[in-house]
């Protein structure tokens, strides 16, 4: 059996989840280097060779490293681009795809921290993201227009953010709106959404509990 090229180093209760429905989803060989929170695996020495930051997602393909949840799901849907989850580079659609991505970096998950720690927001001209509301406004009506962030195709970006939209809900730290929580519920049906859900209930069965942050 050729061991796979591709090892994502994982925490089943960090964002690395979502990596792992899109390798799932790909549906090509792949290794899991499982990090424990709670015995500190993400400060060891071998980590942070790997990733300063001791941040997960991290993945390293033939001996190249990827980080960034988002840089990983670009790389990953281009690179096994026969699952058709990214649209091509001649294709429209990859533009407004792109743009979701970045969204969810630059504008997302800054918005949603500063938002749980409550956080005395900053003056618009001065914010990366605006204000929060404003972020998750443009998300909902996004949302409202078909059932993808693209249309009526889900694609990487899809799985990225059903799976962070649902950690976020569960916390809390996003309302369940109804455009939302329908939206969640599609991505979920996602056959790879439910088999990575399977193996990381069953990996995270034997860790200690840890909040999900990393």
């Amino acid at each position: 059996m050729q061991t796979p090229a591709l090892t994502l180093f994982h925490n089943p209760r960090s964002r690395s989840a979502g990596i792992r429905v899109l390798l799932e989803a790909l549906a090509v060989p792949y290794a899991i280097e499982t990090i424990d929170f709670s015995k500190g695996e993400n400060r060891s020495p071998d980590f942070l060779a790997l990733n300063p930051l001791g941040k997960l997602p991290t993945l390293v393909h033939d001996g190249s490293v990827v980080t960034e949840q988002v840089a990983i799901t670009i790389y990953l849907a281009d690179r096994f681009p026969k699952a058709g989850l990214a649209p091509a580079l001649d294709d429209p659609a990859r533009g407004p795809y792109l743009r979701w991505l970045a969204f969810y970096a630059a504008c997302f998950e800054p918005a949603v921290v500063d938002h749980a720690f409550k956080r005395e927001p900053l003056d618009p001209s001065t914010s990366p993201y605006r204000d929060y509301d404003t972020v998750i406004d443009t998300l909902v009506a996004q949302l409202s227009r078909a059932d993808y962030l693209l249309g009526d195709t889900l694609t990487a970006a899809d799985l990225l953010w059903g799976t962070a939209l649902a950690w976020t809900t569960d916390f809390g730290i996003v309302p369940r709106l109804p455009a939302l929580a329908a939206y969640i519920e599609r991505v979920a049906a996602h056959p790879a959404v439910m088999r990575a859900r399977e193996l990381d209930a069953a990996l995270a069965a034997g860790m200690a509990p840890v909040a999900q942050a990393e």
